[in-house]
């Protein structure tokens, strides 16, 4: 299933032809990454991104505008007209398994053993089951059972 392409007009592609590049080169920075996982979390304003993260103002400022720019989030103005709201847009709710991955990674080799860190869970507080990647047969896929089909160069 395709979606709609979102905006990358300021976009230096760094290998046009690759998804995971192109991927990265829209969102691929830590603060953007960070941007999207608080809005996922319920950050709407400029003030919680800020604390959350400890950003400084002239960075964030820069990554909402890009982010709204490439789509991945809606930038609205709050019912007081004093501030700038932000949500994920479509796109921007695509990325949930990308953080999810992200997170899960991070559990199994960013922490020494019984370290403790945050816990993403689901309705009933059971944290999720690990993300696996599956053919379409269903089957378990790894870097050992895949390959990239290049494009065909004219």
């Amino acid at each position: 299933m395709t979606g709609t392409a979102i905006s990358g007009g300021d976009v230096a592609w760094t290998d046009p032809a690759c998804p995971v590049a192109r991927t990265a080169d829209l969102i691929g920075d830590r603060w953007s990454l960070l941007i999207v996982r608080d809005a996922m979390d319920g950050a709407r304003a400029f003030t919680d991104f800020q604390q959350r993260t400890g950003i400084a103002r002239n960075i964030l400022t820069d990554r909402l505008r890009r982010l709204v720019d490439r789509g991945i989030l809606d930038r609205w103005t709050a019912p007081s007209g004093k501030r700038q709201l932000y949500t994920l847009t479509e796109a921007g709710r695509d990325l949930f398994t990308v953080i999810v991955a992200l997170r899960q990674w991070g559990e199994r080799h960013a922490f020494a053993p019984g370290e403790p860190h945050s816990t993403l869970v689901d309705d009933h507080g059971r944290q999720l089951a690990p993300l696996r990647p599956a053919d379409a047969d269903g089957n378990p896929a790894d870097v050992d059972t895949t390959s990239v089909r290049k494009v065909p160069t004219p």
